[in-house]
């Protein structure tokens, strides 16, 4: 794992540290994916209710409280597919 990927997981770990209800796949660029579920958070792909994607610098702005995840969502800057309430619950813990 790359240092941009373990500091996403680091990151990722100190907002959702205890997991979510539900799954979700963060898709850094063509960096990796980052899983975060019922377990907790860690790298890697696979099955989730709702995938998020942007590119790694939009993922460090939204984690670093710089971009509101809402509106890298509006302007297209995070795409999401699949579970939009699960998405909003995320994004109401990232922000």
């Amino acid at each position: 794992m790359g240092e941009i990927m373990e500091q996403a997981v680091a990151a990722m770990r100190a907002k959702f540290g205890d997991g979510v209800d539900g799954s979700a796949k963060f898709v850094i660029g063509d960096l990796g994916a980052v899983i975060v579920d019922q377990s907790g958070v860690h790298a890697g792909d696979g099955p989730a209710q709702v995938t998020l994607s942007a590119e790694a610098e939009t993922f460090r702005a939204i984690l670093e409280g710089d971009l509101s995840p809402t509106i890298a969502f509006m302007s297209g800057r995070l795409s999401v597919e699949g579970d939009m309430g699960l998405a909003l619950k995320l994004a109401n813990r990232m922000g």
